[in-house]
């Protein structure tokens, strides 16, 4: 990977971190986390571009955490089910509280 010309993805994605000092391949998972979260769709088409599917699907896979949109819509696009999903296992066991 190191050999490929960085993604292009919006500077917005990583506004709590210093966006010029991301390590694409160290921090792999925390990026297509990231972008998958917040990201628009051509940051989402970079991302794949640069990490390929298997590593972007694997990286989704065992993710800690993804708001459920989020979880629905990779779960869509990479016909995955969501029982596949780290964080719909982890979100599913730890119940919370009905609103009241």
């Amino acid at each position: 990977m190191s050999t490929k010309s960085i993604p292009i993805l919006a500077r917005r994605i990583f506004w709590d971190v210093d966006f010029d000092k991301l390590d694409y391949d160290g921090k792999a998972s925390f990026i297509i986390e990231r972008v998958f979260e917040r990201g628009d769709v051509q940051d989402i088409r970079n991302c794949r571009r640069y990490y390929g599917d298997e590593h972007v699907v694997d990286a989704l896979l065992n993710a800690k955490f993804l708001p459920l949109a989020t979880l629905h819509f990779v779960s869509a696009i990479f016909d995955k089910p969501l029982e596949e999903f780290r964080c719909y296992i982890l979100r599913r066991s730890n119940r919370t509280h009905l609103p009241y």
